[in-house]
């Protein structure tokens, strides 16, 4: 009997491929299903065999339903009454496909038409959450976005009381689903990269290497992290693209540490992940509650790593480990070139801390372990759907 799998998607799918951020099995984990029906609700438009890695072995299938022109307009702030004509072709397209299971990844229009397929066709359905929403509003400026925001917030909690599992992919997102009225919470971390391979020698490069992976925006703005490179013997490489990438070129330049520092506007995952245990440390900053997967893959690889903690919006996962398995510090150039310094200078700290960071790290985040823990969720719901 073939299983099949419906993945609702928001995100451009083209933009991850170009980002390098395409992960085996990451829309079929442990190759569970036959076919992988996937249906963004946007037009972007991705090549199918740059996606084949995602679902395994598994037939793909690519699908798009946006939404209409000015749809806040025409459904007056979105409203789900108003979206249900939308919905409508999803729904056929669900009965035509007939899946064993619906997973949104994120909880937008796509949770709203999981909710409208599961009721239509009595089939479970599982919502991820990649991102606190409300950290994510509580940043926004313009009052427009702020609008939209909260108006969006009734489409989102309509999928978290509705869906028959959310799976935030970490712990603090999991309090804010269930304040939403989600019934069924249970914290799995996002299946990373198979590619990450264990650091071996803690002996250090000369010059030192150090590496920071991430999107360039005010959330994670890594200057201190550039001017505190600048009075090391050390090289920093910078991973990611974003508004801030002109602005940061400029810090080099400013602070003389141009000769000092690499950028990196994309690498695939899989040529990252093998990259990582060459370097010496790991070093980012972010104002969220949640541990980036860019800041997972380096813990998992046992590289020495130095994060920011957010008074504001502090990271559960990471304060266990302060001082056993991570170095936390404040967001200023001063405090990153302190703990720099003390890896540089202690071989024993830097080998302790890199050691024990792959332990905590594969017992809580190995990729084999989550994905089967995946697999055994979707084994249990869709037996539930056959009996």
């Amino acid at each position: 009997m073939v299983k099949r799998l419906m993945v609702i998607i928001s995100d451009a799918l083209s933009a991850l491929i170009s980002k390098g951020e395409i992960t085996t099995r990451y829309y079929n984990p442990g190759g569970f299903f036959d076919e992988v029906h996937i249906l963004a609700t946007n037009d972007d438009r991705a090549n199918p065999s740059d996606l084949q890695t995602t679902v395994g072995r598994a037939k793909l299938f690519l699908y798009n339903m946006p939404l209409p022109r000015r749809a806040f307009i025409r459904t007056l702030g979105y409203r789900p009454w108003l979206l249900k004509q939308w919905a409508r072709t999803g729904v056929l397209l669900a009965r035509q496909i007939m899946p064993d299971l619906v997973r949104c990844y994120g909880n937008s229009f796509n949770g709203y038409l999981g909710v409208e397929i599961k009721h239509a066709l009595g089939i479970p359905m599982i919502v991820s959450l990649h991102s606190h929403p409300e950290e994510s509003r509580a940043e926004a400026l313009d009052w427009k976005f702020r609008l939209v925001a909260i108006m969006h917030t009734t489409i989102e909690d309509m999928a978290l009381r509705n869906a028959d599992l959310v799976l935030p992919v970490y712990q603090s997102i999991a309090s804010y689903a269930e304040s939403r009225g989600a019934k069924n919470v249970r914290v799995v971390y996002n299946v990373l990269n198979s590619h990450l391979t264990r650091k071996r020698s803690y002996e250090l490069h000369d010059p030192v290497r150090i590496v920071s992976v991430g999107r360039l925006y005010g959330g994670k703005n890594p200057e201190n992290i550039i001017r505190a490179v600048a009075d090391l013997d050390a090289h920093l490489t910078l991973v990611g693209d974003g508004p801030l990438l002109e602005y940061l070129k400029g810090v080099t330049r400013e602070c003389g540490a141009e000769h000092k520092a690499t950028f990196c506007r994309a690498i695939s995952n899989d040529e990252l992940c093998e990259m990582l245990p060459e370097f010496d440390i790991f070093a980012a900053h972010s104002v969220y509650s949640g541990p980036p997967k860019a800041v997972l893959e380096p813990l998992l690889t046992g590289l020495p790593v130095v994060l920011n903690h957010s008074d504001d919006h502090p990271c559960p996962e990471l304060a266990k480990g302060e001082g056993k398995w991570v170095l936390l510090v404040k967001n200023t150039k001063e405090d990153y070139l302190r703990a720099f310094r003390r890896l540089i200078e202690d071989h024993e700290l830097r080998e302790q801390l890199g050691r024990r960071a792959y332990a905590h790290a594969q017992e809580h985040w190995a990729p084999s372990k989550m994905e089967a823990e995946v697999v055994g969720i979707y084994s249990k719901l869709t037996q539930k759907v056959q009996v």
